[in-house]
């Protein structure tokens, strides 16, 4: 396996994973945000008001883009498999 390859591998590996990560983490970064401006406001410091919209939030995005996340991840352990043999020579 020559280093272009590796890296071609690595880029894509990161592309991946910010693709499925990022929406889960930037629902969660905007939900904390918007708890913590609520919390501010009101001056309510309990914990279970950033625990539980945060979990509500994530579980909406899973159950609307989970199956796009999973067949994304099929998608690319197919190619990798596909691939194997140019990645062992």
């Amino acid at each position: 396996m020559t280093e272009a390859t590796v890296l071609s591998l690595a880029s894509k590996i990161f592309v991946i994973t910010l693709k499925l990560a990022g929406p889960v983490l930037g629902t969660t970064l905007l939900v904390g945000v918007l708890v913590s401006l609520l919390q501010a406001v009101t001056q309510v410091q309990e914990m279970t008001v950033t625990f539980v919209p945060k979990m509500i939030a994530v579980a909406l995005v899973l159950l609307l883009l989970g199956s796009w996340m999973i067949h994304s991840m099929v998608d690319f352990s197919h190619e990798l498999w596909s691939n194997l043999p140019l990645y062992a020579k």
